[in-house]
């Protein structure tokens, strides 16, 4: 079990940490979630000992053996085969003992203990855990010295894999990895033994991976049972029941104070009035459950324009003369398409994005576009690129000239950049703030098409929630590359697969790539046949397939039957709880709370039925569908 005992951390006289708290489980995956900056990546640093309390302490049992990736990625001229073989402590130094043993019966209780950690299967495992997040065999034999610093930060992440620790601590371990190895992580995620905790932005991650959440916000931490799509849901209801509860007081505060007002300077009501003043002061404010209103995007929408927007016939593109990246690409793009791009890091998903944005021309082939055709690209250079000294009025200001000041207020307020926080110099921003500048700065003239490329590296959840809101609300085309699968799943309609040196639609859906990336089933959307049979045969089929569909049948029918009963329930429990007589009674919070409780009860059971309805409503259909055919 791990604890977090009142821990308090102070940074600068802040409190970025004032008496979290918290007991997870033995075994647990837990996700740990909060806005940029409220705290998590301090907490987990405390969790892996790197750093100190003010106040309060971590405990866990004695002797748990912590795997936690350093921000330092490695270095040196070991290979990251040998790193991640070196993890491995205790079989690397029984290893080099066994070479120098002299005593028979040492060197015979090494081989043992080599045996029973696996240490002669530990090659075989390394290598597919590199070969899981990227490394190609020749990329494992690499020197370190040689890779980019987010390879180097993949051999870390493999390493500490590989060491099967106790405890497991990871700080957005999909940061550098692309789709496709963020894939494979969480596949592998799945697996793990160890109590996992794990800081990350990745909706899906934190789905289908853990089973714990701990919120931190205002420095404190709050536990919730189930994945993130359930935190969510029990947020809601707690922030919802927060503003019931602060409307309440708030009208009985009015109630107070217009008595007071009323009656304080009369003779005879005097007393009461100063006991309803002392019943004021004692009141305590309850905060308003308020969002984020800086948390904007809002793209402007272009002027229409006639398709196809973007051409490309049999067109070569790269960086060295004669030798492209991708070749005899054929693409159309029209004024309303959503396409994402898939494909491993080095296959040239940015050369095919740099491609139709203009700023790669053609080795080879025909790219026309519409000449009226304005593009808005981002990248991460744009962001690192920001001038830290200036504010983000001073950098809109500078690319529209032209325009009146107003304008240039009103592309900054489209993200968020209103009041003050638009004199704020760049260098006191967030990585998410600055990205949302870029994003202002790039769609300043309401692009027809935007290529965003890895957009969300510095957003939180709830920042990568408001985008893809956006682009859903953005009338221009949409061109996403991203590690992100929520992301690409609610925003794109079109797939293309960038690789093997060229680029084609991919047939199938994100699930088929999945399956696809992680070795499961055949080709995407391929139908299964299933094999002739005998007369006989036949209607043992059709005669299954009927007791099948009446049993569908039965299920729905109860589904359905179960969510008028809950959808009742809930209806009265809701005109109980809008029944003021409930809050003034002797035991009304008592009463409150366990009807609270029985709602929320009542809701998980609702959807639960609503979930089965709609699985077993789909699979009458389809065996209908079958039948017929």
């Amino acid at each position: 079990m791990l604890t977090l005992n009142g821990i308090t951390v102070r940074l600068g006289g802040h409190a970025v940490l004032e008496r979290a708290s918290a007991t997870i489980p033995l075994k647990a995956r837990v996700g740990l979630v909060g806005r940029n900056g409220a705290g998590k990546s301090t907490l987990l640093k405390l969790i892996a000992g790197h750093g100190e309390a003010d106040e309060g302490a971590v405990e866990m049992p004695r002797g748990t053996r912590i795997g936690y990736v350093a921000q330092d990625a490695p270095s040196g001229p070991a290979s990251p085969f040998e790193t991640v073989l070196a993890a491995d402590t205790e079989r690397a130094a029984l290893l080099a003992e066994a070479d120098h043993a002299a005593d028979p019966h040492r060197i015979a209780e090494i081989h043992e203990r080599l045996d029973a950690i696996g240490a002669h299967a530990a090659p075989g495992r390394a290598a597919r855990i590199l070969a899981g997040l990227g490394f190609d065999e020749a990329a494992q034999r690499q020197p370190l010295d040689s890779l980019s610093g987010g390879w180097r930060s993949r051999a870390a992440l493999a390493a500490v894999l590989f060491s099967a620790p106790d405890l497991l601590l990871l700080d957005e371990p999909s940061n550098h990895l692309d789709l496709e190895a963020g894939l494979w992580l969480e596949s592998f995620l799945k697996t793990v033994r160890a109590t996992l905790v794990v800081v990350s932005h990745e909706r899906e991650l934190l789905n289908n991976v853990v089973d714990h959440i701990v919120h931190v916000e205002g420095g404190r931490t709050t536990l919730y049972a189930g994945n993130y799509e359930a935190f969510e849901r029990q947020r809601r209801e707690r922030l919802a029941q927060a503003e019931s509860q602060r409307e309440r007081q708030d009208a009985r505060r009015e109630k107070l104070q217009a008595f007071v007002d009323r009656w304080r300077y009369k003779a005879h009501t005097a007393k009461q009035a100063q006991s309803r003043l002392k019943a004021l002061a004692r009141m305590e404010p309850v905060a308003a459950a308020v969002e984020d209103a800086t948390l904007v995007f809002d793209f402007p929408s272009p002027d229409p324009l006639r398709p196809p927007i973007v051409t490309m016939e049999n067109v070569a593109v790269g960086y060295v003369a004669g030798t492209p990246v991708l070749s005899r690409i054929g693409l159309r793009i029209d004024p309303d398409d959503r396409l994402g791009l898939l494909g491993r890091n080095g296959n040239g998903k940015t050369t095919l994005a740099r491609a139709l944005s203009g700023r790669l021309p053609p080795m080879a082939g025909t790219m026309a576009a519409s000449g009226k055709l304005r593009v808005g690209y981002f990248s991460q250079h744009q962001v690192e690129e920001l001038e830290p000294d200036e504010t983000p009025l001073q950098h809109m200001t500078r690319l529209m000239p032209d325009a009146k000041p107003g304008a240039v207020r009103a592309q900054l307020g489209r993200f968020g950049f209103s009041g003050d926080k638009a004199l704020l110099e760049v260098r006191h921003l967030s990585g998410g703030e600055r990205a949302r500048l870029a994003m202002a700065l790039i769609t300043r003239a309401a692009p027809h098409m935007l290529i965003l490329d890895e957009p969300t590296n510095h957003l939180d959840v709830d920042a990568r929630e408001a985008l893809v809101q956006a682009l859903s609300a953005y009338e221009g085309a949409v061109i996403v590359v991203s590690h992100d699968r929520h992301m690409l799943d609610l925003t794109a309609d079109r797939l293309v697969l960038v690789a093997d040196g060229t680029v084609k639609e991919f047939p199938g859906t994100l699930d088929d790539y999945r399956d696809r990336v992680l070795g499961r089933g055949g080709e995407p959307g391929a139908a299964r046949a299933a094999a002739p049979g005998n007369r006989k045969d036949d209607r043992r089929r059709a005669a299954e397939a009927r007791e099948s569909a009446r049993a569908l049948r039965q299920a729905v029918e109860k589904a359905e039957a179960d969510m008028a009963r809950f959808a009742a329930s809930r209806s009265d429990i809701d005109r109980a709880l809008f029944d003021p007589q409930i809050y003034d009674g002797e035991h009304k919070s008592a009463t409150v709370t366990e009807l609270m409780r029985v709602r929320a009860e009542i809701e998980r059971r609702l959807e639960k039925a609503e979930a089965t309805w709609l699985a077993a409503s789909e699979a009458l259909e389809t065996a209908g569908m079958e039948a017929a055919e």
